[in-house]
């Protein structure tokens, strides 16, 4: 179970969603009850009743970023700046009145250390240094980048969704985001978040279920394949985390009175788990969160998630599997396959409880 060839599967390509449901809860859920070992074809808005009155849903409330920059060397070759850390950036403005982190640079010769790029509106960055495929960049237009970004950088996709230049970018902007999202500092969504609506949420609540939300700020390493044989010596991507103190207490709450915690994506679960201990209590902080979850890992304190369908031998295929097992998550994804649901980012969704 611990080699990267366990998490292969077949996927055509026609199964890869381009594009959300026009009514985001009207996505399919497979729902995996693990103690009946049975799955069963849902809507995604009857989790109204799939879950239980008492449940509480942590939530991931982070905001993608318009991360994606199109931009120009000095001889006038095309330059793609995609932010990878933008919290990092956030952070360096402030204490030092420039933004500077880690990019992925692309272009026919990647510009070095020294060199500078252009951007619309007399913006420019140069190049700090490169660290293998990373380069760190410095954007020379202090506080007003961050404003410059806003209105001109684009929502950087997943590699596996295809647009023509322009195309959907902005039902895009809208539909990469959960409704719930508010705190920026990502470059990818928290997928599975993808599927609520206000008025599903509603619904959740009038049945009495409580929303405790978190931030982790999803990066770019979410989409790094591993690249070892055995997956344990893979070395897993950091990213920020907080934790308030009033969501803190609504899930040791819900832990000491016997009541579930639902994470909603891998994201939550790695976040609850990192900052959980062995009985599941949980401490408000914010820092880094490094977890690397795969099968053998003991669950604290999550009960049950609600996922989307993840790449093969990816890293979020192997959190998954360990909260289930691998060989019934692959007979899971099978299933799913032949049923013609939709994967990825904006495909369908399953619960496992």
């Amino acid at each position: 179970m611990f080699k990267l060839s366990d998490y292969g599967y077949d996927l055509p390509k026609a199964r890869i969603a381009q594009t959300p449901c026009k009514n985001r809860s009207d996505a399919r859920l497979l729902h995996i009850n693990r103690a009946k070992t049975s799955l069963t074809h849902h809507r995604f808005d009857q989790l109204t009743k799939l879950l239980r009155k008492d449940d509480l849903l942590v939530i991931n409330n982070t905001r993608v970023v318009p991360a994606r920059l199109l931009g120009k060397k000095k001889t006038g070759g095309r330059v793609e700046v995609l932010i990878i850390d933008y919290a990092s950036g956030i952070q360096c403005l402030e204490e030092n009145g420039y933004f500077q982190c880690d990019c992925l640079v692309k272009a026919s010769k990647s510009p070095g250390a020294g060199e500078r790029v252009f951007f619309e509106n007399d913006v420019q960055a140069r190049i700090i240094q490169r660290k293998g495929y990373i380069s760190e960049v410095r954007f020379l237009n202090g506080p007003g980048f961050v404003e410059f970004l806003k209105n001109t950088g684009k929502i950087p996709l997943p590699p596996y969704i295809h647009r023509d230049t322009g195309v959907q970018h902005q039902a895009d902007n809208e539909d990469y985001q959960t409704v719930y999202a508010q705190k920026e500092g990502a470059v990818a969504a928290p997928t599975a978040g993808l599927h609520f609506t206000q008025s599903l949420m509603k619904a959740l609540s009038k049945k009495g279920i409580e929303f405790a939300p978190i931030t982790l700020h999803v990066g770019y390493g979410t989409f790094v394949p591993v690249r070892v044989d055995d997956i344990r010596d893979h070395e897993i991507h950091s990213e920020f985390f907080s934790l308030s103190n009033e969501s803190a207490k609504k899930i040791n709450t819900a832990k000491k009175t016997g009541r579930r915690v639902v994470a909603v994506g891998t994201t939550s679960v790695r976040t609850l788990e990192y900052l959980s201990c062995d009985t599941g209590i949980v401490t408000a902080k914010s820092g880094m969160c490094d977890l690397f979850i795969y099968p053998g890992y003991t669950f604290r304190c999550v009960d049950a998630v609600i996922t989307n369908f993840h790449l093969p031998e990816s890293t979020l295929l192997m959190l998954v599997s360990a909260f289930h097992t691998r060989k019934k998550m692959l007979e899971a994804y099978k299933t799913a396959v032949d049923k013609e649901y939709r994967f990825f980012s904006y495909g369908d969704a399953m619960l496992i409880d």
